[in-house]
């Protein structure tokens, strides 16, 4: 499929590794205009000195500071066509819920669902000015099953789901699709963090007995961001190995 990007701005938050970098690679190859955000500046200077791209070190936890990047963004421009919230954290792992700290399931609602929430909310103006736009969550197989041992992580992806839902069906008229990502085991910094035993839980859980590749996630990613997904709102995109045919 020949996807057109010509002229886009596009937002992607979590860029400085993962799916983030990976989605944001792709879409330097379309031309698009990339506003890279990451809360670690050392790393984002680093694994995207070779995109022509503005790079911004904030917190999407901090509720000001995106809008006033939102805003700055859409002015400069003129326009923001494409939000895509990869930033995420696991929080702590491999822990029952009557023994998950609270602390840490706020901190982790913090960065998953509220740090989506805080860009969307401030994307969202600058596309309905130009009645386009394509908002793309990612969230994550947890959030349509659980994981045990993931309490916190799972309930802010379920979150992020309900939310793509949500602003999909507010927006299906105005030129504008909010849909999902819901990957499996994608081998990322994020999953080498994690208990190994947590990691085979999940994959051992996959009909392919593998995880996905940051390119196979990508691929998809870029299709839903495109013009040429133009029917398609509130949905949330399995990719899953098979563990999801639902």
């Amino acid at each position: 499929m020949d996807l057109n990007f010509e002229n886009q701005v596009a937002v992607i938050t979590g860029a400085a590794s993962g799916l983030g970098l990976a989605i944001a690679q792709q879409l330097a190859q379309y031309k698009v205009k990339l506003v890279l955000i990451d809360k670690n500046q050392e790393l984002l200077l680093q694994a995207t000195d070779q995109l022509d791209a503005s790079r911004h070190a904030i917190d999407i936890t901090d509720e000001q500071a995106v809008q006033l990047l939102m805003d700055a963004t859409g002015n400069q421009y003129g326009r923001i066509d494409i939000l895509v919230n990869s930033a995420g954290i696991t929080g702590i792992t491999n822990t029952k819920s009557h023994l998950v700290e609270s602390a840490n399931l706020r901190t982790v609602f913090e960065v998953n669902f509220m740090g989506s929430y805080h860009t969307s909310k401030y994307a969202l103006p600058w596309m309905l000015r130009n009645n386009y736009g394509r908002v793309l969550h990612v969230a994550s197989i947890a959030g349509k099953e659980g994981n045990a041992g993931m309490l916190a992580y799972s309930a802010s992806k379920a979150a992020v789901i309900g939310m793509t839902k949500v602003q999909g069906k507010e927006y299906a008229e105005t030129g504008i699709t909010v849909n999902a990502l819901a990957p499996a085991v994608i081998r990322t910094a994020l999953v080498d963090a994690m208990p190994e035993e947590q990691v085979k839980y999940m994959t051992d859980k996959i009909p392919m007995k593998r995880c996905g590749t940051l390119e196979e996630a990508a691929g998809i990613a870029i299709y839903i961001v495109s013009p040429q997904n133009s029917f398609t709102t509130g949905f949330t995109f399995d990719l899953s190995g098979g563990r999801a045919t639902y």
